[in-house]
């Protein structure tokens, strides 16, 4: 079907989305719906799920309307969906309803939890098996939060009465009425209660973390069957799942071992496939499933950072110093450099390689003379001084890419893009398309049903834009990274 076009949904920590993509790549049609942020607390931070379910739903009819509307539309051949990873969601099998808010990848409060699960010992059985460290990040301790906070939970997933997953698995559930309770390989990696070695739920981990088997999805290959939606009036099937940083990694086309892509959205998020070799890091990066495409898992070696494009959100919404993105951008290029202040954006701990939840911001080095360009320009640059540090863990671990794709809202800035090509001593590229989280959903929705024969057939959709090399001197680059590195030591509350 080579005039038809891919439903590509992505359910995004701040917005959900909705686009349809032909299979050359473009963009034919698509909308935005941005829904609320819930702190209850500290450290604490929730999503409706209706409020998810009814923003995505809204912008998947209103791209096929205004597909519908075109000259010469086009059939849609699939639905492909992309998710915010590791944020969960418990609902009852019967009704479909939340019991409870979701919550949010970058919510801190099972950190006591995780912690304790650390000192007991148990740390490296879970490094072992699901290849991701001990922190409240991941999904299973707060699944058993929310089990254990709401009244009579635990009895009722004992029963059978209860289901739990990520935002895909959700999404998947409410698109198929219910009929489908399934997840993909990537996302059920990111749980810490999937063996990444063996491609499945372990049952010795769900004891761990107190998460009853019964509540847990199937878990599928990323371009496969999920079932079909109707929805939208003509049934519709879904074909393709992965959670957004392998979604984006699939869109930047980076099928070979040592191929590396960064993603800047609400997070920063730096991808390594690794083929089939599992890395088991030294430097605290995470061994991931990058995809599983005909039952065969490719890896992925990982370094998570949590405040990157959130950094900007909070100038902006919290602050109130800047109008947008754009608007940081140009604060930053306003100024010379930030005259000495660093802003480490650990609103909810830090992540690769530090991954300490007890660490909270800080805006550092301040003068008489300091101005809100200089506190714009230090958000933008603890961004790249965070991949800084993960390009160094990897190379620890024996890795040294000496190309990085960049990806999301921020790779659109060229001058951020020049100052991370600096800081990092390697070649930045941009492709043309840098929502590659979406277009990498619909390339395995394309697999799925066939439109394309394997990944490879999809590599010609990526497009060069622009490259960016480093024109740092040596020297200057260190300074500036021993700067960054004493302003992280001074947030840390623990040991590097």
């Amino acid at each position: 079907m080579a005039d038809g076009v891919i439903l590509a949904l992505d359910q995004g920590t701040t917005s959900s989305r909705a686009m349809a993509i032909a299979l050359d790549g473009s963009v034919v049609a698509s909308a935005q719906e941005e829904f609320p942020q819930i702190f209850p607390q500290s450290g604490w931070v929730e999503h409706d799920p209706e409020a998810i379910w009814r923003t995505q739903r809204r912008t998947a009819e209103q791209t096929l309307e205004r597909l519908g509307s075109r000259p010469g539309s086009r059939k849609v051949a699939a639905i492909g969906v992309t998710n915010q990873r590791e944020t969960v969601v418990v609902w009852d099998r019967k009704t479909g309803g939340p019991i409870h808010n979701a919550i949010v990848w970058q919510d801190r409060r099972t950190a006591e939890k995780t912690r304790a699960l650390a000192d007991a010992g148990h740390e490296a059985l879970v490094a072992e098996r699901t290849g991701l460290v001990l922190d409240p990040y991941f999904s299973a301790s707060k699944i058993a939060w929310i089990l254990d906070a709401v009244p009579g939970a635990r009895e009722r997933a004992k029963r059978g009465e209860l289901a739990a997953g990520t935002i895909d698995c959700f999404l998947i559930w409410r698109l198929t009425g219910g009929a489908v309770h399934a997840t993909d390989a990537t996302n059920a990696s990111r749980t810490s209660l999937f063996d990444i070695r063996l491609g499945k739920w372990d049952a010795e981990l769900c004891e761990l973390f107190g998460v009853p088997m019964s509540l847990l999805p199937d878990v599928r290959d990323s371009a496969g069957d999920y079932g079909t939606s109707d929805i939208f009036g003509p049934s519709l099937p879904i074909r393709g799942v992965a959670g957004d940083q392998q979604a984006a990694l699939v869109g930047q086309a980076c099928f070979d071992a040592g191929e590396v892509k960064s993603t800047y959205g609400t997070g920063g998020f730096l991808v390594l496939n690794t083929g089939d070799t599992l890395i088991r890091s030294k430097a605290r990066l995470l061994g991931t499933i990058a995809y599983q495409v005909a039952g065969k898992r490719t890896y992925a070696l990982e370094g998570s950072i949590l405040s990157a494009g959130s950094t900007i959100q909070w100038l902006r919404d919290e602050l109130k110093i800047i109008r947008d993105g754009a608007h940081a951008g140009e604060l930053a290029q306003s100024v010379a450099d930030t005259a000495g202040v660093h802003l480490v954006p650990a609103f909810v701990g830090l992540g690769a390689p530090h991954w300490d939840s007890g660490a909270r911001g800080a805006i550092l080095g301040l003068q008489r003379g300091s101005t809100i360009a200089h506190i714009a320009r230090a958000a933008l640059e603890s961004a790249a001084f965070q991949t800084a540090e993960l390009l160094e863990a990897m190379a620890k671990d024996g890795v040294a890419p000496q190309k990085l794709s960049v990806d999301g809202g921020m790779a659109r800035n060229d001058w951020f893009l020049q100052f991370m090509a600096d800081i990092l001593g390697v070649e930045v590229v941009r492709p043309k398309n840098t929502e590659t989280t979406v277009l990498g959903a619909a390339i395995l929705a394309a697999v799925g049903a066939g439109e394309f024969g394997s990944l490879k057939e999809a590599e010609s959709i990526w497009k060069l834009d622009r490259k960016f090399a480093p024109g740092m001197a040596g020297a200057d680059r260190a300074r500036r990274m021993a700067g960054w590195k004493d302003a992280v030591a001074r947030v840390k509350t623990l040991p590097s």
